[in-house]
């Protein structure tokens, strides 16, 4: 195993407790907006840019050349974007369990830490600054050495959300690692695991304990899925176990 420099993480469903919200968020714009839709088919979409969700929803409703799709788009976006901040403002975010731990597990030995989302910066902003995660972090969204995580890139900031590769590529670029094979790319959503297979990443882990079931998860392409983030740092833990009967074994840069 090539030894690992870069760790990149989806936000809501794995480091982020999820209680639904953005699922309930979708709904509930998609109904005020006269959208057909059910939350089941919503969350298959969970980890897109969530614009791309609406248009998605629209172009099934209207046809794919509709003239009005990105005006209505943009419209329902505008609504979901005000009830979505409204309810991170008013409400507890807390991170996963496990979550913390793992953190602080990585940065000990050297291993950087990115947050990928499908959210846009300024409810992700909310978010970091709820959990703490923002200080030390720059303009750039770039972390220093009291930082709890290294680096934040959101769905808006590059061409492409997932399932393409575009945000782990981002995140790599601003941390400096330069071949995908020494980054493990961790999401609860299809999304997650189809861009880190996309980006080529050593490792594409599942978290069952979010948006997504291990029944749902396992039909896409994976190099393992665990239930909860105390179960991937058992898995670094094994690992680095190892590392003594094999030089090469350790997940961790020398």
């Amino acid at each position: 195993m090539k030894h690992i420099q870069l760790v990149v993480f989806d936000m809501s469903g794995t480091t982020v407790v999820d209680k639904s919200e953005v699922l309930d968020c979708f709904f509930e714009a998609a109904v005020q907006y006269g959208i057909n839709t059910t939350p089941e088919h919503i969350n298959t979409m969970m980890g897109w840019s969530k614009i791309e969700v609406f248009r998605t929803l629209l172009r099934e409703e209207l046809g794919d050349d509709h003239p009005e799709i990105e005006i209505r788009a943009q419209r329902v976006f505008k609504y979901f974007r005000r009830i979505l901040e409204a309810y991170y403002f008013n409400n507890p975010v807390d991170p996963t369990p496990g979550t913390m731990a793992l953190f602080y597990r990585l940065k000990s030995k050297g291993v950087k830490i990115a947050l990928t989302t499908g959210f846009y910066r300024e409810v992700t902003n909310i978010l970091l600054y709820k959990l703490g995660w923002d200080i030390g972090l720059n303009r750039w969204k770039i972390g220093n050495g009291a930082s709890v995580i290294n680096a934040s890139v959101t769905s808006d900031e590059v061409e492409k959300g997932r399932p393409a590769p575009d945000m782990i590529f981002r995140a790599m670029k601003l941390l400096n690692v330069s071949d995908p094979a020494q980054v493990i790319k961790i999401g609860d959503t299809p999304s997650d695991l189809k861009a880190g297979k996309n980006a080529g990443c050593a490792f594409t882990f599942g978290i069952t304990s979010g948006s997504h079931s291990r029944e749902e998860l396992s039909v896409f392409p994976n190099d393992g899925l665990f239930h909860s983030m105390e179960e991937v740092a058992a898995w670094f833990e094994e690992q680095e176990n190892a590392a003594p009967l094999r030089a090469d074994h350790s997940p961790f840069k020398k």
